[in-house]
């Protein structure tokens, strides 16, 4: 999962991935694959970066929403496994989506109203 949070935060305080490479002893490419969600960062290491950044481990680590669907296949009966998939999604993106159905909402909620008018 890409740490959007983290690397904002990073930015927001100017430093630069080889200064927080320093603060995990590490080189700045494996740090730099932890910001993109390549490599796991483990909880001391969250500890170090909320310390360097000067932050609480909350407002920099993505935080996991996991939910889950089942299919029905009910075109071909097909019951022989398991069909509960589970996904996890970070907040970030959620918020983001919500925001935009709002927007929707929103646009959808004006267009009725000049349909309204135009009826008129």
């Amino acid at each position: 999962m890409i740490q959007h949070k983290l690397k904002a935060v990073r930015k927001d305080k100017g430093l630069s991935q080889e200064q927080m490479a320093k603060s995990l002893s590490t080189d700045t490419s494996n740090y730099s694959r932890k910001e993109r969600g390549e490599v796991k960062i483990h909880e001391d290491e969250w500890l170090k970066l909320a310390k360097v950044l000067d932050v609480s481990i909350d407002e920099i680590k993505e935080t996991e929403r996991t939910f889950s669907f089942q299919y029905d296949n009910s075109t071909f009966h097909d019951h022989s496994g398991s069909n509960v998939n589970y996904y996890n999604i970070p907040n970030s993106l959620i918020e983001n989506l919500q925001e935009y159905i709002n927007l929707l909402k929103e646009e959808i909620r004006l267009l009725k109203e000049e349909i309204e008018k135009l009826k008129k």
